[in-house]
């Protein structure tokens, strides 16, 4: 049995066995700690019934306007319970937070513009591409992400999915 919770502090140990994936992006304890501090109920973990971490949802709500939204800062998976649709039940979970608390009108994330695997994950989950964004991932090898999107009810029109038609780049995102 999978259970859904909030992250907590001593779980900062206890999950490197799922950030190992290379193509999962890591960030610095401060980064953990101030999701935990702002926005404690969109950091969840997924944890098994013997209590090893399985995955986590980094999650955030951001914007104004029509541009209110949830933002995936990170949803990973360890290699160890892929398959399992664990990242569907942790995106699934914070759609609907933000839905029935943030009352967002979109759901975003940025996922390199190479990573196919999880573009095409995500396109199942019924988000598109809306834009991309021009050298986003820094570092040794620089890369341009897709900035994908998912309409919530809110936006009854859709329109937070209208793919833009030029790249962007860092410097000109909102948020």
């Amino acid at each position: 049995m999978t259970t859904l919770r909030q992250f907590r502090m001593d779980d900062l140990l206890k999950f490197n066995n799922i950030n190992l994936d290379v193509l999962t992006e890591t960030y610095n304890m401060p980064f953990y700690m101030s999701y935990m501090a702002r926005w404690p109920e969109a950091f969840t973990v997924a944890e098994s019934a013997n209590g090893h971490l399985m995955g986590y949802m980094l999650g955030k709500a951001e914007g104004e306007g029509k541009l209110w939204h949830g933002h995936v800062s990170a949803v990973t998976v360890s290699p160890l319970f892929r398959r399992l649709g664990l990242a569907r039940t942790l995106m699934d979970d914070l759609e609907d937070m933000c839905k029935d608390q943030y009352n967002a009108y979109f759901v975003d994330l940025f996922v390199r513009a190479s990573n196919s695997l999880a573009i095409d994950m995500y396109t199942k989950f019924g988000y598109c591409i809306y834009r991309r964004v021009l050298g986003y991932y820094s570092g040794d090898d620089p890369e341009d992400a897709f900035d994908m999107r998912k309409a919530l009810p809110r936006d009854v029109k859709k329109e937070s999915m209208i793919p833009l038609d030029h790249p962007v780049r860092p410097e000109d995102l909102e948020w």
